[in-house]
């Protein structure tokens, strides 16, 4: 297979190929923190957006989240966006040059690169998580793209993955991202998921903008873990350098010619979340450590029918591996991942994206499964979910889980 990896233009229809079937992020599966809802309403009157790239208030405050990890920053250096979708597509479009990415990836980046016309190229992750490539195979790709006349110059990353749900060790952030900066790329690293960790205590996040605080961007959707994912707003953080300014120039003139403005009441929601009042940061621990719950026995279930996945360590989700079940998935129709997609999706009654949206092989038979819909079907459901000693033991929870095992049980 050619190095670039693209697949020619495939005709429109119902085949899942067009972006506009492509997945959302998993959902949290969980009501909107009254707190953040009050705020929301608080500010529903005003009629304008905020400037491109967001209010003071709003970088300031993603300035103050940002100090709190260890980042420092001034407002000047921040940007916000509708959605972490426009602001990498205003990355990318700002950087000139070649895209690389790890395989798999989040679903969107791929179609940004081709949007904008961007010659991108996936490189392998090591063996113990994803987000991260292998930084050999890092600097073989790099080789071997410019050997073909190409131009590398921008590495995307996500340390807490997408849509691997793993966790990669710092020493292994470090090792790629100096692997890539010695080549002259520049790193995005989108952080949406760092605060999801299911075991905070017991792992350690790294940010790529910690070991190479001049040639790191760090972008994060709040939807993470901050706020609804009905409420679009994203923020990224530049590095201090005069080239880093000029960049963020670009993304802001990207930004308006998008009309990708946040909206008012949306940024003052954001900017209150992102304070992290002693509310926003009770639902965070508690989120994290239902999703710790749900995701592990979701995990099991995987594993109990011979399946593989890597155990998640972050955010709403795992990414489970078929391929040792394929001959009973054939038997029932299922070749590939577009139709496993179809087979699970079906039968688990919540959307099962195969791995072909996140940069996998379409034959290989992956999949990524979401907690969310374990969490139930109503904002009671899930608000007693969230406060329960054991939420597994909860029959809404039982319900789903069992539904969710089932699907999988019959294939063995």
């Amino acid at each position: 297979m050619h190095w670039s990896e693209r697949e020619p233009p495939r005709p429109l229809g119902e085949d899942h190929g067009p972006v506009r079937y492509g997945p959302p992020a998993p959902d949290p599966g969980l009501p909107v923190l009254p707190e953040l809802a009050a705020v929301l309403a608080a500010s529903a009157a005003r009629t304008r957006p905020e400037p491109p790239g967001g209010g003071t208030s709003l970088r300031e405050a993603a300035c103050a989240y940002w100090e709190r990890r260890g980042l420092h920053g001034g407002p000047g250096d921040v940007a916000a966006a509708p959605g972490v979708q426009s602001l990498v597509l205003a990355l990318i479009a700002a950087h000139a040059g070649d895209v690389l990415m790890p395989r798999p990836c989040p679903a969107t980046w791929m179609p940004q690169a081709r949007l904008l016309g961007r010659p991108a190229y996936h490189v392998p992750t090591p063996a113990e998580c994803g987000g991260i490539p292998d930084p050999y195979a890092l600097l073989e790709t790099v080789r071997r793209v410019r050997a073909e006349g190409g131009r590398p110059r921008l590495l995307l990353i996500s340390v807490a993955d997408d849509p691997t749900a793993t966790l990669a060790p710092p020493e292994l952030v470090r090792e790629a991202c100096e692997a890539a900066v010695s080549e002259g790329l520049h790193v995005v690293s989108d952080e949406t998921w760092r605060d999801t960790l299911h075991r905070p205590h017991d792992t350690v996040m790294l940010s790529p903008a910690e070991m190479c605080p001049d040639d790191v961007t760090v972008v994060s959707d709040l939807a993470g873990a901050l706020t609804p994912s009905a409420w679009p707003v994203a923020v990224a953080r530049f590095p201090a350098t005069a080239r880093a300014s000029a960049r963020r120039a670009r993304v802001l003139d990207i930004l308006t010619a998008l009309g990708a403005l946040v909206a008012e009441p949306v940024a003052r929601a954001a900017a209150h979340a992102l304070h992290e009042p002693a509310a926003v940061t009770e639902r965070i621990r508690q989120a994290a450590r239902l999703q710790a719950q749900v995701a592990s026995a979701a995990h099991r279930a995987v594993l109990t029918v011979g399946a593989l996945a890597r155990p998640p360590q972050a955010g709403r989700h795992l990414y489970a591996d078929l391929g040792p079940l394929r001959a009973r998935l054939a038997a029932r129709g299922v070749t590939d991942s577009m139709e496993l997609e179809d087979y699970l999706t079906k039968r688990i009654g919540a959307p099962a994206p195969g791995g072909h949206r996140f940069g996998d092989e379409l034959g290989a038979l992956r999949v990524r499964l979401s907690t969310g819909p374990l969490l139930g079907s109503t904002p009671e459901q899930q608000t007693e979910s969230l406060t329960a000693v054991e939420p597994l033991k909860l029959p809404h929870v039982a319900r789903a889980l069992s539904i969710f095992a089932a699907a999988l049980d019959e294939l063995r």
